[in-house]
C-alpha cells in the first residue's frame, strides 16, 4: 500500500480491483468487533473439525479470506470464493498466492485457486467464477461457514436469503458483513438542499436496481436483514454496526483510501449523471467539488452498515452452554 498522502488526484480511469484493494483497510477498522469475536468463538467450538468448508459469495479479490488467514481464525479449512467476474476471481488467486509466499507458506497452484501449507496448517482456496445465487440454489447444505461481505445489498433479499441459508449444514454458521443500511454522508456540506437531494436519489437507485429485469438491491438491507433472519429458522448470535468512516488526518488519508473515496464519488456520478430530477450542471459541479475536497485532504465520508453472525439449527452443545 502507498504511504498516506493528501495528493489523492482524481483518477482518469477507474479499476474495480484497485477499489476493492483500497477499501480493505477501511473494512478492517469498520467490521464490528463484537460480531467478529462472536464468530471467532463459534469457530473455536468447531476448531477440532479440520475439514471445515467455508463458502463466500461475491468474494471479489479475496480480501475477506485474506483477513481470516491474517487474523488466524482457523488452522486449516477448505474455502470456495464465488465471484461472478472471472478477472476478479483470477486476481484473488494471484493475491492469495502472493500473500502465502510472503508469510512463509508453501504455495501449490490449483486450476482455480491455491493450496497454502505451513507445518500443520493447510488451506485449500478456490475461486470459481460463477453466479452466486445459482451456486446457492444448487449447493444445498454444503457450507460450515457461509460469508457475504458487502454483497447482500446487491440482491433481492426476500428471494435470495432462503437460498443462501439453504447452503448451510445443520449447525453451520453465517457471517454477513457490511450490509448497507440507508445512511450516506459527505462532509463538509456544499449545498445542504442539493446534498440531501443527491443522496436521496442515490439511495433510490439502489432500491430501483434491476438485473435481468428483476429487482436486485435495497438501500436498507441491514435492518431488513435483521428482520428477515428473525423470521427464519436460524439462531442470530450477534449483530452490530460496521460503519465506514474515512477521515483525513493532518490533510492525509491512510494507505490508498483517497482512491477509495474517488471511486465512491465515481459510483454516485455514474448512478445519477443522467437522472431527470437533477440539474446536470449543478450535479457535475457538485461532483467536481467533492473530488477536489479529496485532493485537498478535506472530505469526510460516512456510510452506515450492519454485521450479523448466526447459525443454522442445531448448534453444537458447547456453543449452547457458552
Amino acid at each position: 500500500m502507498p504511504p498516506p498522502s493528501a495528493a489523492g488526484q482524481t483518477p482518469r480511469r477507474y479499476s474495480f480491483a484497485r477499489y476493492l484493494s483500497a477499501k480493505a483497510t477501511v473494512d478492517d477498522r469498520s467490521l464490528n468487533a463484537h460480531v467478529w469475536d462472536t464468530l471467532r468463538h463459534a469457530l473455536d467450538v468447531r476448531r477440532q473439525d479440520a475439514g471445515l468448508k467455508l463458502v463466500e459469495l461475491g468474494s471479489g479479490i479475496g480480501t475477506m479470506v485474506e483477513r481470516l488467514l491474517t487474523r488466524r481464525l482457523l488452522s486449516g479449512f477448505t474455502y470456495r470464493g464465488i465471484e461472478a467476474q472471472p478477472r476478479l476471481a483470477n486476481h484473488a488467486a494471484r493475491r492469495l498466492s502472493a500473500w502465502g509466499r510472503k508469510h512463509g507458506y508453501s504455495v501449490t497452484g490449483l486450476p482455480d485457486g491455491v493450496v497454502l501449507r505451513r507445518e500443520a496448517e493447510v488451506f485449500r482456496l478456490s475461486f470459481p467464477a460463477a453466479d452466486a445465487l445459482q451456486v446457492a440454489r444448487r449447493k444445498r447444505q454444503t457450507a460450515d461457514l457461509l460469508m457475504a461481505h458487502a454483497f447482500l445489498d446487491l440482491l433481492d433479499l426476500p428471494t435470495a436469503l432462503p437460498a443462501l441459508l439453504g447452503m448451510l449444514r445443520p449447525g453451520g454458521l453465517f457471517y454477513f458483513s457490511l450490509n448497507f443500511d440507508g445512511v450516506t454522508a459527505f462532509e463538509p456540506l456544499i449545498d445542504p438542499a442539493l446534498d440531501d437531494e443527491i443522496l436521496s436519489l442515490y439511495h433510490r437507485t439502489m432500491d430501483e436496481r434491476l438485473v435481468g429485469g428483476r429487482r436486485s438491491g435495497d438501500s436498507r438491507t441491514g435492518r431488513h436483514l435483521l428482520a428477515a433472519l428473525q423470521a427464519t429458522d436460524v439462531q442470530l448470535l450477534a449483530a452490530g454496526a460496521s460503519d465506514w468512516v474515512v477521515v483525513p488526518v493532518k490533510g492525509a488519508y491512510p494507505d490508498d483510501e483517497a482512491y477509495f473515496l474517488h471511486f465512491i464519488l465515481h459510483t454516485v456520478d455514474r448512478a445519477l449523471r443522467r437522472h431527470p430530477e437533477l440539474d446536470p450542471r449543478r450535479f457535475a459541479r457538485w461532483v467536481e467539488r467533492r473530488h477536489a475536497q479529496i485532493e485537498r485532504g478535506e472530505l469526510v465520508y460516512i456510510a452506515h452498515q450492519l454485521d450479523v453472525v448466526g447459525s443454522a439449527h442445531p448448534t453444537p452443545d458447547k456453543e449452547r452452554r457458552s
